[in-house]
């Protein structure tokens, strides 16, 4: 027996492997099930295929950094994914096993254009190795092995055949730094494993952030120690749309979901929408209006009718409140204020608002978020705006990105994924158009609005608001396939965008969803295999 062979044998016995010879990668082609390297959802930035392959195999170890405990998470959580279809022990170790075939997921990789989301992937008969600057761009890699394997291997069940990786090499890196989910917790609320389920898929896409919309006319579902009716009141039996979405988080439970994230690379970024639609907030504290008078509960989804008062003190005690113990919670960079649709405020009341509550935001140690209509304060110019309108120009927000306010696009006719898929979707609303996968995929955040360059745009975000979503097969209906679109818009570069090959790509991913029991919307643009 050759000594290579009895050196694997000697390393599996004394990392508990089975103790098998196995044939190399060398000796088998990969199986008609493998993907290629030009599958990848989100695109990457630069791929070069080769010959031969990579199997993984009962032999297999998963290596990381040495004395980096974030690559060894990673490792572990690859290790977990690989697990149940594989049946594969595939221990995570701090050495170099050579004779082992082996995934090493190695930091230092000292290069300035992969940034702290990049990666490098290298796939030969022997390993395949993933090197990042940080350990964001080990788990990105990670993501995109997974699409490399057959889809099997997103099976929840033990599945026997052989798995093997395409062999070459990807360079990848986002092309914005921003890259956003959303869930709307006012007008339903969504329980933290139905958020963490969100998280779970959305991380696959290298979607880095989820913007929870907190509160609202119909219910308030964040804890607020200062303010507690906020929650008893707001949060409870009754509120929601139709009455009929109650609930809210408790501290514990936001602190539970910002790990459970954080361990995804995905940050969470909190939501109090102000002055508009603050009726819930009223409602608990009469106070926070200017008559003092609480107004009638709304479970309907008509906007733009509450304000908070703004000539009261007590609402700026109140808001200050809120935003110092949101911010105490929420590692995360950004706190949103909302500020949309406040047309029950003067647009002088308005700026006085803004005024003073942004600075409020910075002084709790948070970079300021909120709707485009912020744009229209001078105080908005060290804050983040979201682009929701549907308009390609739009003077105010480009007046203000000269002041130096960065924004995140999320046109509500291109990227909202509350909006049905067309006139038969039975979820949804329509307000903004009928968005198919191809209109999703088919626009430039770079370009999308004039007097907003590219070098102001943080990224992009795909709202999803819950007027009509009950649970998460609700969710992922109107997510999936679009979010992916929305995802591959922001990592990808702009000269890989492509709908024949995106939709290519998506149609072979769809399997994959059936075999987790996402349940996504079969749309017919799609050749789904």
């Amino acid at each position: 027996m050759p000594r290579p062979v009895v050196s694997r044998m000697f390393l599996a016995a004394a990392l508990g492997l089975p103790v098998v010879v196995a044939p190399t990668a060398a000796s088998a082609a990969p199986p008609s099930g493998s993907p290629a390297l030009t599958s990848v959802i989100p695109a990457p930035a630069e791929v070069s295929p080769a010959s031969g392959s990579f199997r993984l195999g009962p032999l297999t170890v998963i290596r990381t950094q040495s004395g980096s405990a974030a690559a060894k998470a990673v490792g572990e959580q690859l290790a977990r994914a690989l697990r149940p279809s594989t049946g594969y022990p595939l221990p995570v170790v701090a050495i170099t096993p050579r004779v082992l075939p082996t995934i090493s997921l190695l930091l230092g990789a000292n290069e300035s254009r992969l940034g702290d989301e990049g990666y490098r992937l290298q796939v030969d008969a022997r390993a395949v190795t993933i090197r990042a600057n940080k350990p964001a761009g080990l788990f990105a890699g990670t993501q995109t092995l997974l699409q490399l394997l057959p889809k099997e291997i997103d099976s929840p069940t033990f599945v026997r055949r052989s798995w093997n990786v395409a062999g070459g090499s990807i360079v990848d890196f986002p092309r914005f730094a921003y890259r956003g989910a959303f869930m709307d917790e006012a007008r339903h609320f969504h329980t933290p494993a139905e958020i963490k389920a969100y998280i779970d898929e959305i991380s696959r896409f290298k979607i880095n952030h989820l913007h929870l919309h907190l509160a609202d006319d119909q219910g308030w579902r964040i804890q607020i120690d200062s303010w507690p009716k906020l929650t008893t009141v707001g949060g409870g039996p009754g509120t929601g749309v139709d009455g009929v979405g109650p609930g809210f988080l408790t501290k514990a439970d936001y602190r539970d979901l910002v790990r459970y994230a954080a361990a995804r690379y995905v940050t969470i970024v909190p939501e109090i929408d102000m002055p508009g639609h603050v009726n819930a907030a009223q409602v608990a504290y009469p106070e926070l209006t200017c008559d003092g008078v609480a107004p009638p509960p709304r479970t309907d989804t008509e906007v733009g009718y509450s304000s908070l008062c703004i000539s009261s003190e007590t609402t700026y005690r109140f808001v200050e409140d809120v935003i110092r113990e949101l911010a105490a919670i929420t590692p995360g960079p950004y706190l949103h204020i909302g500020g949309d649709e406040a047309h029950a405020t003067t647009d002088a009341d308005y700026l006085t608002f803004q005024q003073r509550v942004l600075p409020l935001v910075t002084k709790y140690g948070k970079t300021a978020y909120g709707w485009n209509e912020i744009a229209k304060s001078p105080a908005s110019s060290n804050a983040v705006a979201q682009y929701w309108d549907t308009a390609t120009t739009n003077p105010t927000v480009a007046a203000a990105v000269t002041r130096g306010t960065k924004v995140i696009m999320s046109p509500a006719n291109k990227a909202y994924l509350d909006m049905k898929y067309d006139r038969n979707t039975p979820l949804g609303l329509s307000w903004a158009g009928y968005i198919e996968v191809q209109t999703a995929y088919g626009w430039d955040p770079g370009t999308h609005v004039t007097g907003i360059p590219e070098s102001a745009i943080l990224g992009v975000e795909a709202p999803l608001w819950s007027e009509t979503l009950r649970s998460i097969d609700d969710i992922e209906f109107m997510a999936f396939p679009r979010l992916p679109a929305i995802a591959e818009l922001g990592w990808s570069p702009a000269t890989t965008h492509d709908w024949p090959s995106f939709a290519s790509r998506l149609g072979a991913y769809g399997p994959r969803w059936t075999l987790r029991d996402v349940n996504f919307y079969p749309s017919p643009q799609i050749t789904w295999q």
